[in-house]
């Protein structure tokens, strides 16, 4: 029986019957003496340096077959082809097992084993002081400390959270410096802020110009387009602001310099942000979008520690605050969170909100998963779940007969439908207002006013007489 410790050297098995005792097997490795009655050393292989140990240790840490490992194993153990090469990594034996069609074994017994020799290294193998063998220890274990740290697909992520934190804040400083630009220079030339509307080519027009009576001289064809450019100008010369001496105008261009160079920086962070995500977790960027991927990440620490979480705990993600208010006054709970800000949640009506973020949240929680965990990098899983949770909007938008089930598309039960056609005639008593009376009660009426009048006139009569 063979062993690789690790590549460095190989250790031969004197005494197999000993190694089945697998409870006992320390008690063969307390001395130097009883360890080098079960074990000797086959082979030893040196390092050059230490950026030689690194890659070796960072490949069998990732289960991988490097080509000097292979060398060696085909010219040491291919020669002891019939025995078993006993390996402290499964997936590495599978490797080797693959590759060089060597037969290879890892159990209980094995890790035991390795306990055993690391324990007694120093003695197992002569010509190199303890100190040195912890010198060396110590110097390769913070390379590969700071190899990890430097290349973990974990601590990518980090860059995520930083960037999304960075854009909010410019954002922040960005709306406080326009908002003192427009109020500052707008002293001068009040009419310039209603006429341009755009943040940026307000300021690009601020500090091309500087004073308003320049304006008339000026080309600013390159920043506004024509008509705003005439009422630009139309606006200037009967403007109602007041006169500011040429040290303001100074002070506000040079604000305006600042507003400038922030945008374009903010622009270039964005196109950053959107390559990485793309990079890290393209099915969640197709979900929700860059920022909403991000934010998401941001506010769960980590890519992994969002993976963690169940679909109602991403849906809510953001609004902790008004969760806990409504648990404790007893009234509904909020419906989302920052997945609120999704295309596909502003695409619904607000009847719908809530249902879109549930079904959106659960495949959010799928693609994140599948991004955190999975070893494969496309974006098909979430352009299949993006299709079917926009399908399932305009279900609910057009009301149609299909309803999703969990265990598929169903048509909904409906009676069938059955023509009867009415032919209706229009009823020209509605067009009256005034009460309708029939005629027989019109002509007694009438005879009840002559049968008074007559009788009046009989009565006035006899008054007279």
């Amino acid at each position: 029986l063979n062993i690789v410790v690790c590549y460095v050297f190989f250790l031969q098995v004197l005494n197999e019957k000993k190694l089945q005792e697998v409870d006992s097997l320390w008690k063969e490795f307390e001395t130097p003496e009883k360890a080098n009655k079960i074990v000797k050393l086959k082979h030893f292989e040196k390092f050059q340096d230490t950026t030689e140990a690194l890659a070796a240790s960072t490949a069998l840490v990732e289960g991988k077959l490097s080509k000097n490992l292979k060398k060696i194993l085909k010219k040491i153990v291919a020669k002891d082809a019939h025995e078993q090469l006993a390996v402290a990594d499964a997936k590495l034996g599978g490797v080797i097992k693959e590759k060089l069609n060597l037969s290879c074994i890892h159990s209980p017994m094995v890790t035991e084993l390795m306990r055993g020799i690391r324990s007694q290294i120093e003695g197992l193998i002569t010509g190199l002081p303890s100190r040195e063998m912890a010198a060396m220890c110590l110097g390769l274990a913070h390379s590969l400390s700071r190899y990890k740290l430097k290349f973990s697909p974990d601590k990518v992520d980090t860059m995520i959270i930083q960037a999304i934190s960075l854009l909010d804040d410019l954002d922040k400083e960005l709306n406080n410096y326009i908002m003192r630009c427009r109020e500052w220079y707008g002293w001068h030339f009040p009419e310039l802020g209603k006429i341009i509307t755009d943040n940026l080519m307000y300021c690009k027009c601020v500090r091309k110009v500087g004073d308003r009576s320049n304006f008339a001289s000026s080309d600013v064809s390159d920043i506004l387009p024509e008509e705003i450019e005439e009422d630009v100008k139309a606006a200037a010369e009967i403007s109602m602001g007041t006169e500011v001496s040429e040290e303001d105008i100074n002070n506000i261009i040079h604000l305006c310099d600042q507003v400038i160079e922030i945008s374009e920086y903010r622009t270039q962070l964005y196109d950053y942000l959107k390559n990485r995500m793309m990079a890290i977790a393209p099915n969640l960027t197709i979900m929700v979008g860059e920022l909403v991927g991000a934010r998401l990440i941001a506010h769960a620490g980590s890519l992994l520690n969002l993976a963690k979480h169940p679909a109602s705990t991403v849906q809510l993600l953001g609004a902790e605050k008004a969760l806990f208010r409504a648990l404790k006054t007893k009234r509904d709970t909020p419906k989302f969170g920052l997945i609120y800000h999704a295309s596909l949640v502003g695409q619904s009506n607000a009847k719908n909100k809530g249902k879109i973020s549930r079904m959106l949240a659960a495949k959010t929680a799928l693609t994140i998963r599948y991004d955190a965990l999975g070893e494969s990098t496309s974006a098909e899983m979430g352009a299949e779940n993006r299709l079917k949770v926009e399908r399932r909007l305009r279900v609910l938008e057009e009301r149609g007969l299909r309803r999703i089930s969990g265990t598929g598309k169903a048509l909904a039960k409906t009676d069938k439908y059955q023509n009867k056609s009415e032919v209706k005639v229009f009823d020209p008593s509605g067009d009256s207002t005034l009460p309708v009376v029939s005629k027989k009660r019109k002509i007694q009426e009438v005879d009840e006013q002559d049968t008074e009048v007559a009788v009046k006139a009989k009565k006035f009569k006899a008054e007279v007489k």
